[in-house]
């Protein structure tokens, strides 16, 4: 039978790629191997549910231990592999810290990303956390259940996020951000203002153009204080850092795929090397739309259809499935759902008034419709997907009508 399919990373992409697999009717061994302890589980409830305490380690959990023995994947966890050496057909063999040899006939990269770390004075003190997997969401929903004043560093999704709950459970909060805005990546300047307002209104103090320079250590070594660009010191007692991620393509490297900000892919998946292939956050993909550039996309949306078109690639399938990339966020009790990418958009329209937190804003370029940032408002987010994935307009001037459903433009446009 072979060695089969190793899977390197016991992520979204990970798992999904093991079951598309099987549903193609592969009956190779699989095995999917994780650095972490725990099995394949949901990484966005993290800062959000989890935190908050609605969420535990088993609702999280992807599926039941029974399901991998069903279907005949057998899962590693706890084992981090280190050295990887791949032939020209795409076979190899993996040796992980512990020593363990792992055979293989094909390969599948989904090593996902890991918390960019700052290099300043005091980051290692005691009571400074970051949020990307299972262990450091347990240390930090411990480390709020006694905190009192709280600094996150870094005004993106999971610091928001983060910052919610924390002003959720009363306690003092403050957000640094180095960028003049919230969120800056990701959303148009009305959506930045719109939650730095909606976050100041709920108690949470927001610095933006603000830098951190260090960390004040204070009794037993825990920190007291963090240091800003400006010389103001901010008093904490706990630090949940957020200022990004980088993808992991130490093992990509070793064996000399090509590497750009992540593992450079093609649209079905595969790699720069025959019989190897990437998917999720350690990647960069061609735009899932326009098929120009790169990007990478830190998404579930994105880690399900791209394992699903990697595990097609190692049975010699070249199968895509059309794909608008959605993401949300939620903070507290507003829900930022959003359909398509808005980079390069060179217009929008908002329909409704953010100050009534229930809002949505339209993309556009060049009169084409990009992509909707629906801030509790479901409907319109709904619907701009649906006209991303058929390929249909909506035409700008009408939809800043917001007496107007979507809805019924969408239909108009598309007949």
């Amino acid at each position: 039978m072979g060695d089969g399919t190793l899977i390197i990373g016991a992520s979204q992409a990970g798992l999904q790629v093991a079951v598309t697999l099987r549903e193609l009717g592969d009956t190779a061994p699989i095995l999917l191997v994780g650095a972490e302890a725990h099995p394949p589980y949901q990484r966005p409830p993290l800062s959000k549910e989890y935190l908050s305490g609605t969420a535990d380690g088993d609702t999280l959990a992807f599926r039941a231990p029974s399901f991998y023995a069903e279907q005949a994947i057998d899962l590693v966890c706890g084992e981090r592999v280190e050295t990887l050496k791949v032939g020209a057909d795409g076979a190899g063999c993996a040796l992980t810290a512990t020593g363990l040899e792992l055979r293989f006939d094909r390969l599948a990269l989904t090593t996902g990303a890991e918390p960019r770390r700052l290099g300043v004075p005091g980051a290692d003190l005691a009571g400074i956390c970051y949020l990307r997997d299972l262990d450091d969401a347990r240390t930090l929903r411990t480390e709020l259940a006694t905190a009192r004043r709280v600094v996150v560093v870094g005004g993106g999704f999971v610091g928001l996020e983060a910052a919610a709950v924390a002003r959720a459970r009363g306690l003092e909060v403050t957000v640094v951000e180095a960028a003049d805005r919230l969120i800056a990546r990701a959303v148009a300047p009305v959506v930045s203002a719109f939650y730095k307002d909606a976050h100041e209104r709920r108690g949470t103090t927001v610095l933006l153009g603000t830098g951190v320079v260090g960390f004040e250590a204070g009794e037993g070594g825990r920190v007291r204080a963090v240091r800003l660009t400006d010389g103001r010191e901010v008093p904490a007692d706990l630090v949940m850092v957020g200022v990004g991620v980088v993808p992991r393509t130490e093992l990509a490297e070793q064996i000399g795929l090509d590497v750009d900000g992540g593992i450079v892919v093609d649209r079905y998946a595969r790699t720069s090397r025959p019989g190897v292939v990437a998917a999720g956050d350690c990647t960069v993909l061609p735009h899932p739309v326009t098929g120009e550039g790169r990007v990478r996309l830190e998404s579930v949306n994105n880690a399900v259809t791209q394992a699903a078109a990697a595990a097609a690639s190692l049975l010699g399938r070249l199968e895509v499935v059309p794909n608008v990339p959605w993401f949300w966020s939620n903070q507290g009790d507003l829900r930022l759902q959003i359909a398509g990418l808005a980079a390069g958009f060179d217009d929008y329209v908002v329909r409704g008034e953010p100050g009534d937190e229930k809002f949505s804003v339209l993309y556009y370029r060049e009169g084409r419709l990009l992509a909707v940032d629906a801030v509790n408002a479901p409907g319109d987010y709904m619907v701009v997907r649906k006209a991303l994935t058929q390929g249909t307009s909506i035409p700008a001037d009408r939809a800043a009508d917001a007496s107007t459903p979507l809805k019924q433009l969408l239909l108009a446009a598309a007949a």
